[in-house]
């Protein structure tokens, strides 16, 4: 049973040495798990959710983000799981169409605070979450996008492997999370087609219930060890005729190696878009007001995901590649500031997304998911017919943010909820963690 090598593999990750570039990877995904967090844990549905929860929240040993407010484990990692996919700067693993930090880091940050485990143990679980999760993803890609928002069906996988690192679980019992994750995994993609609060609490639900497949395992709960393969399983049910035969493939090619980390606050999809349309505002120096038309053309999901041509709510224009490309030669930016809801009413950006048009690239569409590209052409009131294409993604593996940026990012988005002060001191403690005695010391 595949299930089996796969505990065997995540056991293993407990103790092996690990390339130094692997600990330093994890501690990237980290830091930009920070920066998505806590400004999402300032928002609902993560506030609303510590109020339902109530009576799980002011006690035990897991902490809220940014508040601070301790919670148990499981608690903890559903909030800090939502928080973290709220804003829509979380990491991607390109090949997988997967956000591994949301759900996978949420469970370890949780279980690590309430056992008390050492910063190396803590990267540790993040790398064993990220690289059986990231497998399985790309085993059940690209079908299973058809329907399944990967962040919260493979993600459970993620959540219980990071867990079960944490928890010392031997290898059987390892297997019977994995096992239990599996038939519990769950997200639909009609939660992103509508506006919703549902999207987020897809990574939520995953931490969650990955942590407690893995809690259980550690009490004697068996799962079901052919739940990947088998003929009413995982595969069967959300993919269409997945080998698993080769979930595992080079052991040493580690995924956290090759994480695509956001530089803009939106759907994905929309990335290479974007960065054609800021390419062409900086070399010509346009404005809103030069621009006659835009077309874009890009591979069938951005279309497919990200069509929206008539966005009236922050989450809609985070979906619109309309939006996001006229937000983006209008201002020349695509992060929070560029998503409020007055922003989202601005005339010239209207204006703009009334001259745009969308088309799927063959080219672009033959390469998805291991390339996301995509061309822009505009044609200005002077006359001039302009073009940029991007073969890639700013952030992705291809086209890294380097540490120092990764840096920014965090301090851009933190320090407007913790001060600078304590925003620095974090970050510095982030990049660190690996000397910490226990994690629980981090927040």
């Amino acid at each position: 049973m595949i299930l089996r090598r796969l505990s065997d593999y995540v056991c293993d990750l407990r103790t092996r040495e690990l390339p130094a570039d692997v600990m330093h990877a994890a501690a990237r995904c980290l830091v930009d798990w920070m920066a998505a967090t806590i400004p999402g844990g300032a928002q609902p549905p993560a506030t609303l959710l510590a109020a339902a929860l109530g009576a799980e929240v002011g006690a035990g040993s897991a902490t809220l983000i940014p508040s601070g407010r301790k919670a148990f484990a499981r608690a903890a990692a559903l909030i800090n799981g939502s928080a973290a996919h709220t804003i829509e700067f979380d990491d991607i693993y390109r090949d997988a169409l997967y956000h591994p930090g949301a759900p996978t880091i949420a469970a370890a940050l949780a279980i690590g605070q309430e056992r008390h485990v050492n910063g190396e143990s803590f990267l540790r679980s993040i790398v064993a979450g990220y690289e059986l999760s990231t497998r399985i993803g790309v085993t059940v890609q690209p079908t299973h996008y058809n329907f399944w928002h990967t962040t919260g069906t493979v993600g459970t996988f993620g959540a219980a492997a990071a867990a079960a690192i944490l928890l010392k679980l031997d290898s059987q019992r390892c297997a019977n999370a994995l096992g239990t994750s599996g038939t519990l995994a769950a997200g639909l993609q009609q939660a992103f087609r509508s506006d919703s609060m549902s999207k987020p609490l897809h990574s939520g639900h995953a931490a969650e219930t990955g942590l407690m497949a893995a809690l259980a395992a550690e009490q004697g709960v068996t799962g079901t060890l052919d739940i990947l393969e088998g003929p009413r399983g995982f595969g069967a049910a959300m993919s269409n005729n997945p080998d698993f035969s080769r979930v595992l493939g080079d052991v040493n090619a580690f995924n956290i190696r090759a994480m695509t980390f956001k530089n803009y606050s939106a759907c994905g999809h929309t990335f290479a878009a974007i960065d054609a349309a800021r390419e062409l505002r900086a070399q010509h120096q346009l404005t809103a007001g030069d621009i006659e038309t835009i077309r874009i053309a890009t591979y069938a999901k951005a279309l497919e995901v990200a069509g929206n041509p008539n966005p009236r709510t922050v989450f809609e224009a985070q979906f619109s590649l309309p939006y996001c490309v006229g937000v983006a030669v209008s201002t020349g930016s695509a992060r929070l500031e560029a998503f409020t809801p007055e922003r989202i009413e601005d005339a010239a950006v209207r204006s703009l997304m009334s001259r745009t048009t969308l088309s799927v690239d063959p080219q672009a569409d033959a390469v998805y998911p291991k390339q996301r590209a995509a061309t822009v052409w505009i044609t200005t009131k002077d006359g001039r017919s302009l073009s940029a294409y991007a073969p890639t993604r700013r952030g992705d593996p291809d086209n890294p943010l380097t540490d120092a940026e990764l840096s920014d990012k965090f301090l851009e988005l933190v320090i407007p909820a913790l001060g600078d002060a304590k925003a620095r001191s974090l970050l510095a403690a982030s990049w660190n963690v690996s000397s910490l005695a226990d994690v629980a010391t981090l927040i």
